[in-house]
Parts: structure tokens; sequence; C-alpha cells
């Protein structure tokens, strides 16, 4: 061990934190501000892996009910259940749609509403003076909505915040992040992101759209709602983690394809940055779910745009149609690109370096909900004032034609028949102002600047319109080339070097401009600017994973980690229970707070040599349920008529298992014994001690395993080897650093 660089130890147990499941801490957000507090401490001390964070189960349990039922189950059956996935898939992608469509309607008509009521006061006081009234009117309109926005979500649920991304990446790749599939979050989240567009700040609906499809699909899976104490007594058998987060995935795609319009980016974007694990009927299940939600979202409009049928501009949004004679491009762009994709890759690094550093002020310094609220009406005021001096001293007067395509044009200073192009910018959604920058004359510019707030919205536009930007800037310095061609590639530079994201993103941007012609130039952009911006800091989702501490397991164990073992990274000793346990015992085990296990190996006494040997792995989960429906050996010898457990009891109860202090065990039942053989997974995966940290880490990840067994020559139980453990290692400035987990 001595040539790792111990660097910093781990936060505490917790020991007053509950059962494990019951406070774990948020990302962008807490259940309970006493967990909150103590994460954030564990940030300002650079900890890395916050240990309060919990793991998903997505390796089935096999224990005898869950093979009894396998092996009861027809051909037919399992054919109606592969016929059920793909009709959850459907219905994901229709009410991912819904969603999509309704927060653009609404968008639109209360900003059509602000914007109409800012228009005609400007030019009210332009002839009469006092143009500061209209100021003073549009920033109090946006610091009003941004404010009812804000206080929802710092108020009834934190985790609603921000684009929702980073969140949706840890439940698929394992760790439990509490409320973030809530229907409560989803409720949040969408009237959340509709305040934050209308309020006028320079956010997106796309994002956040990602994050409404996986809730979607969290629900709609499981055939209820918890929240609302309904059971639909449908999709039972899929109310498990394994299922569950194949239907988040498509989720997931299902929700970029609705923000984009890209069915086929949905896919590759769920693959490259959402799922961590996959197989190929997951790959047309996924692809059905998001061409539903691209064909709901695009029918619901064409009907509200009394266009029904019209079905040619899919997306929430979309960069519009690049003519023929404006796509065209030579060789002697391609260095041109390179260099653009290289400028993108190191203002998206200067843009996470910023994000990160605000982000650590945010969490030190406006970690109050008052503060938050108030920190979201300052900025969305400064952008109206910004905005606004923008537009009065702008003198970018355009001819207004007769088939003009301006919704609010504003002549302000103009002389008449024109009107001033910087207002076009500000008086739109930012949608639009992304494609008037791809589409529009040469000599407009928008400044975007967008910190961080406690509201609902993405990424996507910002970093597109900043994008959009300085790469129209660049097509206008080239007199000889098309602007809105630079444009575009400016905007996937600009975007690429912030998310990191190559494959996925290659597809978005050609399915959203509908040309095929600017594949290659994109992929060339979008791979430059990801070289360049890994070099420097990692992707925005990847900070603020590691941000909040969370036990995050990429694809590969570090790179110098091959002469670990598992007897080095295992944690022991380990709390084990008889095949035959003591109730009171097991009672006693869930209720210790200074372990908080969540799974127990079973092992049995081998009279002879009066030694244990393992015999299968139980969850607490699994022991809760056992006491709640008291299943003990005595009173199943006493009662004749006694039911026997089912998969269903332990299907009800999930997710939301009960804590052990609501179990009620007498003194009388704490003498009897519990049997643990028909509950247990009989075939828990092990290792060997001397196994590597490779080994074990690609057995653990491939698998989406919670525990992995640790076991000697005489396959006693040594040690187990959980998500925290593996977390531990991770590549720094020196080499290897261990992370030291602190056992109190």
């Amino acid at each position: 061990m001595a040539n790792i660089t111990k660097k910093v130890s781990w936060s505490s147990r917790a020991d007053e934190s509950g059962p494990a499941g019951e406070g774990t801490p948020l990302l962008n957000g807490s259940e309970q501000p006493r967990l909150s507090r103590q994460c954030i401490h564990a940030q300002s001390v650079n900890i890395t892996v916050c240990v309060l964070f919990q793991s998903l189960d997505y390796d089935n349990i096999e224990n005898q009910l869950f093979l009894e039922e396998e092996r009861r189950m027809s051909y037919m059956g399992f054919r109606c259940l592969e016929i059920s996935r793909w009709v959850v898939c459907g219905l994901i992608g229709f009410l991912t749609g819904l969603i999509a469509c309704f927060i653009d309607i609404a968008v639109e008509e209360l900003a059509g509403i602000k914007y109409q009521v800012v228009k005609e006061n400007i030019e009210k006081f332009t002839e009469v003076g006092g143009l500061s009234i209209s100021l003073l009117l549009w920033a109090v309109l946006n610091s009003a909505i941004v404010m009812g926005g804000a206080i929802i979500v710092a108020f009834f649920e934190p985790i609603a915040a921000g684009s929702g991304i980073p969140q949706i990446k840890c439940y698929l790749n394992g760790v439990k992040v509490p409320r973030v599939v809530r229907l409560k979050t989803l409720m949040v989240k969408v009237f959340g992101v509709i305040c934050s567009v209308v309020g006028g700040l320079a956010v997106g609906k796309e994002g956040p759209m990602i994050h409404s499809g996986a809730v979607v699909a969290a629900g709609v899976s499981q055939g209820r709602s918890t929240s609302l104490k309904r059971d639909f007594k449908i999709f039972e058998y899929f109310r498990r983690d394994t299922e569950k987060r194949d239907f988040v995935s498509a989720g997931a795609a299902a929700g970029v394809s609705a923000a984009f319009g890209a069915p086929v980016g949905g896919v590759l974007f769920s693959l490259e940055e959402g799922a961590s694990f996959w197989n190929q009927m997951l790959t047309w299940r996924i692809f059905f779910a998001s061409m539903i939600s691209t064909f709901t979202l695009n029918f619901f409009l064409s009907i509200y745009h009394n266009n029904p049928g019209d079905l040619s501009n899919p997306g929430l949004i979309n960069f519009g149609r690049f003519q023929s004679d404006s796509v065209a491009y030579n060789l002697y762009e391609i260095p041109l690109f390179i260099a653009m994709g290289a400028i993108g890759g190191l203002l998206g690094a200067l843009f996470n370096v910023l994000n990160y550093w605000l982000t650590i002020f945010r969490i030190r310094y406006v970690h109050r909900p008052c503060l938050q609220v108030m920190e979201a009406m300052l900025v969305a005021a400064v952008t109206a004032t910004v905005s606004f001096t923008m537009i009065y001293f702008s003198n970018d007067c355009q001819p207004l034609g007769p088939e003009h395509t301006e919704e609010y044009p504003l002549q302000l200073f103009c002389a008449d028949g024109e009107y001033n192009s910087m207002a076009t910018a500000f008086f739109n959604t930012p949608e639009r102002s992304v494609r008037s920058l791809f589409h529009n004359q040469p000599g407009n510019a928008v400044l975007n600047y967008n910190p961080l707030t406690l509201v609902s919205a993405g990424v996507f536009i910002p970093s597109l319109l900043i994008g959009a930007a300085w790469g129209r800037l660049c097509g206008i310095l080239l007199i000889w080339a098309d602007p809105g061609k630079y444009a575009l590639i400016g905007a996937a530079a600009q975007l690429g070097g912030i998310v990191r994201m190559t494959l996925s993103l290659t597809v978005i941007m050609v399915e959203a401009t509908g040309n095929v012609t600017y594949g290659f130039p994109i992929m060339l952009v979008l791979i430059t600017a990801k070289i360049v911006g890994d070099y420097f800091v990692e992707g925005l989702y990847d900070i603020h994973i590691k941000l909040q501490s969370v036990p995050f397991l990429h694809w590969e164990a570090p790179a110098t980690s091959h002469w670990l073992t598992a007897r080095e990274v295992m944690s022991s000793p380990v709390t084990c229970l008889n095949r035959i346990e003591k109730v009171g015992t097991i009672v006693d085990t869930l209720s210790n707070t200074s372990t908080n296990h969540n799974g127990f190996p079973v092992v049995t006494n081998n009279t002879v040599s009066q030694r244990t040997k393992l015999c299968g792995l139980i969850l607490r989960s699994q022991l809760i349920v056992l006491l709640k429906h008291k299943v003990f050996v005595e009173l199943a010898r006493s009662r004749l008529t006694h039911r026997k457990l089912q998969l269903k009891d332990f299907r009800d109860a999930y997710p939301r298992f009960p804590p052990i202090q609501s179990i009620h065990v007498s003194q009388d039942e704490r003498e009897c014994m519990m049997d643990l053989t028909e509950f247990m997974n009989a075939t828990p995966y092990t290792v060997p001690q001397e196994t590597s940290l490779p080994r074990v880490f690609k057995l653990f990840r491939a698998l989406g395993l919670r525990h992995l067994v640790v076991a000697d020559d005489e396959n006693r139980v040594v040690g187990l080897v959980t998500r925290k453990d593996l977390a531990r290692y991770h590549l720094g400035k020196h080499g290897l650093e261990e992370l030291q987990l602190a056992q109190t």
C-alpha cells in the first residue's frame, strides 16, 4: 500500500442518520437540512465520496421464491411480459411527449403575454420619455416569475433544481438518489422550468425534459404512484431495480427525443451518457419510446399551431432548415473547424471551471432557501437590465418587410418601417434566439451569461447561445464565409466542450438541422472539443457528480490499480447472520446505527469443524419485510392456515421499505427463530482474496452488483466489497490516491 497517496479520510458513518436510504444526501438539495450540512462540510474539506449514499440492486435476487415464480411461468407468460415492456415504453414516450407539449405551449403563451406587455410599454414611453419605467417593469416581471419557480423548487423539492441529468446518470449507474424519480419532483420540475424560461433567464427546457422523461418512466413502469398512494395492480413484475433501470433509460431517451426531435440521438444519448447497462432488445424498446415521444409532441403541436397533421418540425428546439448553398463546405475549411473545436474545448473548460467555483461559493454561502430565491430574483433582474441596455444602445435597424417572421418587432429609435434587430434576440424564447443566430442576416450578436441558480433549467440552450454567438462572429470576420454555418459549428463546439458528448451530440445536431451534410464537420468539432477540454477539466456533469461526493463508478478501474487485491479493498469484519437466526439478533443488527449495513452474508455452522461457511446473502429490505409479516418458525408451526410469504409481498413494499423503527417486535417474539433459507440469495457472487482490483471492479460494474462477498479457500466470509470500497481509489495528481474510510 506504500505506493498509494492517502489523500484524505472519508466522512463518518453518521451514526444518527438512521437506516440506509432514510436520510441520503441529495444532488442539488437535501431531504434533511442536518444531512445536507454534513455533506457540505465534507466538500469543504475535499472529501471525495460520501458514505451516506446507498446503492441500487441491479442484480436479481435469485432466492427460492424468485426461482419458483420463474419456473412456473410458461413460454406465453414470458411473451406477455415482453409485450408489456413494449407497452410500457410506448406509454413512456406518449406521456413524455405530452409533458413536452404542455411545457412548450405554456412557455409560448406566457412569454407572449409578457413580451407584449413590455413591448407596448416601451413603445409608449419611447414617445413621451421615461424608459426607466419600462426597464423597471421588465425587471419586476422577470423577478416575480422567476421567484415563483425558485420558491417552489427551494422550499418544496430541491432535487428538481438544474437539468437533472447528473442525478439520472447517478441513478442509472446504480446510486440511489432519493426523491429523484418522484411524482412531486416531476410537478415541481415542470412548473420550475416554465417559470425559468418565461422569466427571461437564458436557460432551456431541453435538459429538464430528460429528467422529466425518467420520472415518467419510473412511475409508469411500476403501475402505481407511491406519492398518491394509488396502486393500479398492473406491471407488478417490474417492481424491482433491474426492470426500473431499463425503463428509466427509455424515459431519458424519450426526453431527448422530445427536446430535439431526435429519436436516434435520444437512443445514443441514453447509451453514451446515461445507461450503464445495455442489451440489444433494450435498444429497440428505447428507440420505440423515442419515436412515440417525438410523434406525440409533433402531432399535438401541429394542432396548436393550426396545422393538424404537419409533422415537419419536431422537437422543442429546431435549428431550422439550412439552404443547399449555405451547407456546402470545402477542404480548406476543415482546419478552421478543428480550430473552432479547440476554441470550444478551451471555452468549455473555462465555463466548467467557473461553474465549479461558483457552485462551491453557492454551497458555502447561498445554502439557505430564502437566499437561493433572492439569488434567482437578482439574476432575473440583472438579465432584464442587461437585455434592456443592449437594446437601448443598439442601432442595428433592419427593414420590416411584409413577410417578416418577428413576433414582437420593436421600433424604438429606428425609422418607420424598421425594427431593432437586437430586441428580436431578447424578445424571444431562448430557442428562437438560437435559431435567429443561425439564419438571420449578419449583424446580430448575443452575449449570454448564465450563472447557476436554484431553478429547473438546463445548460443546453446557454451553451448553444454562447457558441452560436462567437461562431457567428467568426463567420462575420471571415468575409467570404456564411455566418450561419459557422454559428452552427460554434454552437456544437461550445456544447461539446461543456458536456463532452460526441456520438449522441453529433446525431442530435444533425437531426435538429435536418441536413446530414454537416455530419462530418460537427463530428470533427466535437471530438476536438472533447480532447482539448478533457486535458484541462472533466465534463460539467461529471464535475457536479464529484461535487456531491457520489460514489460513481466509471467504466474501468484506475489504470494503475492492478497490484491491489480484494483483500486490501474489502470492508471487514462483516456482520453475518445464521441461516436460522434469532429474531432479537436480527432486530438488534438492523437497529445498530453504527453500521447501517444493507447486505448480510448468511452462514451455516459446520458441526464437525465448528467453522462457518457462506450459504447465501440477504438484504436489509428483505429482513424488514420478514419482520413486518412476522415470518417466524414458531408461528409457522402453530398456524395451520399460515399464509406463505410470496414475492408480491416484497414488491408491494418496494421501493419505500419501512424503517426498522416502525416494526414492532414484542419481547416474546424476540425469542423466536427466523429461517432465512427460502428468502436469501443462495448463489451470491464471490471472489477470492487475491483477486485484483480491476477484475473485482469489472465484475462489480458489469453485473450491477451491490455487494460482492470475499471468501477464503474454505468458503468462509472474510470481507465484503461495496460500491464505496471501489470508489475509494481514483487517479489524482500524484497517481493512485486512496480515501480511507472511517469506521466510527
